[in-house]
């Protein structure tokens, strides 16, 4: 068993957020130090793929008033909002750190363990669309992906990674209730009729992630020198034009 950090952190911005990922993926790369984080957002906000124009965005309509933030993982746009959101950083020496396929289905894999302890029936996605990059549609969650958790054929959660000097970062979303800022994609609760909230599926599926991925967890708050790397991070790159409107 290996110590792994646990975050539970409060409502932020997508700035915000998106520097705390970079963050830990650092430190995992630096110290070794692999955490879990679970979080949430303060305001609806869409995360555009690293690979996306930012031109592309105007093509949803339902969050064009949303505040935008790069993310540092490609894939397509996600509107977070009636989400839990995870933050996965493993340092190269954990054994899922180099088999980044197996990273992906082992945190998805307890995820649908997790809903089936509810009564919920969900799937491993096990094919892609099939479709060249620039036809797939502009949100992630419309989009299909080996790996993706469906629930009646309606994805529900979806992750990207990337990598930095062997250490990994994976994070994602599970769609708990329907946005009013991206309508066209049912959450569990319209799916199910099952409102769990963000705190109950976090306790439930760290359990699951525990076992999964072979650690035991450490409550460890943030260190002030932790919180102003955060802040530097979030005023030279996450809200600047420079790195949100890179292409």
């Amino acid at each position: 068993m290996t110590d792994c950090r646990l975050l539970l952190d409060p409502p932020a911005f997508g700035a915000w957020n998106m520097a705390v990922d970079e963050l830990l993926l650092d430190q995992a790369a630096e110290t070794g130090c692999p955490t879990l984080r679970f979080y949430t957002w303060r305001e609806p906000t869409v995360s555009l793929g690293y690979f996306q124009t930012y031109a592309s965005r105007s093509g949803h309509v339902g969050s064009s008033r949303c505040p935008l933030v790069r993310r540092l993982t490609g894939g397509g746009a996600i509107v977070h909002d009636a989400e839990l959101t995870y933050g996965l950083s493993l340092p190269a020496g954990h054994p899922l750190a180099a088999r980044t396929q197996d990273l992906y289905h082992a945190v998805h894999e307890a995820l649908v363990e997790t809903l089936a302890s509810l009564g919920v029936r969900a799937k491993i996605c096990d094919g892609c669309s099939g479709l060249e990059p620039a036809a797939e549609p502009f949100l992630c969650f419309q989009r299909r992906a080996a790996g993706d958790v469906l629930v009646d054929g309606e994805k529900i959660a979806g992750s990207a990674q990337r990598r930095r000097r062997g250490a990994i970062l994976q994070h994602g979303s599970v769609i708990l209730w329907t946005s009013t800022a991206a309508p066209e994609l049912p959450g569990l609760e319209a799916l199910t009729g099952i409102r769990l909230t963000t705190p109950e599926l976090a306790d439930l599926w760290g359990v699951g992630l525990c076992e999964r991925l072979g650690v035991r967890w450490l409550d460890e708050p943030w260190s002030d020198a932790e919180v102003s790397s955060i802040q530097k991070l979030v005023e030279r790159k996450y809200t600047t034009d420079l790195w949100n409107r890179r292409k």
